[in-house]
């Protein structure tokens, strides 16, 4: 997808009056994230936000950890004038500095089969503990989202495909977040997928 995909249109749609995500939805969702890594002992004190569109993990770490470094990307024009994230691909670009926690929400499923590789290992390289994700699949489509609020114009994908994409960088360990591999975390036997 091209960046003018997400122009105003896009916002205006699908964050207008029947939002697929709230900041409310979004603040719980960061809240859970942060303290789970704070039970598998790891310390968030960089953030980078992938895909960052309205701003809701900014607005949320801003009012609750203003102390915490973050660093939101977009590749849409509009979403970076609109709501000031720096304008940057993930498939094209990584941070010199990995990021204690990176967000990549609703991101992956606009990219082709190459364009995810590339951004997995850019969110791979970018990561230096933990990567929450969301990306729709296939299931997601057919039993889970609300086709109503969510943009089905994208790539549908199984849940396996996109695990053998992430496994060689990551671990699953629960509720859309991945434990980078290299970091070392020690997971509970059943807090993680293998």
């Amino acid at each position: 997808m091209t960046s003018e995909h997400f122009g105003a249109g896009y916002y205006r749609r699908f964050y207008g009056r029947s939002p697929v995500h709230t900041a409310d939805t979004v603040g719980h969702l960061a809240a859970g994230v942060l303290h789970l890594a704070a039970w598998w002992g790891v310390r968030v004190r960089s953030v980078l936000d992938v895909g960052a569109g309205p701003g809701y993990w900014r607005d949320w770490f801003a009012a609750q950890h203003p102390g915490v470094r973050y660093r939101s990307i977009d590749v849409s024009a509009y979403a970076c004038e609109r709501f000031g994230h720096e304008q940057r691909d993930i498939t094209r670009w990584s941070p010199r500095t990995p990021a204690d926690l990176v967000v990549c929400q609703g991101v992956l499923q606009y990219l082709d089969r190459e364009a995810v590789a590339r951004a997995v290992t850019n969110l791979a390289a970018a990561t230096r503990s933990l990567l929450y994700l969301e990306v729709p699949t296939t299931h997601d489509r057919d039993h889970v989202v609300d086709t109503a609020a969510t943009d089905l114009d994208c790539y549908w994908r199984s849940g396996s495909w996109y695990r053998k994409q992430l496994d060689p960088h990551f671990m699953a360990v629960g509720a859309g977040i991945w434990a980078r591999r290299s970091a070392g975390l020690p997971f509970y036997e059943l807090e993680r997928s293998r």
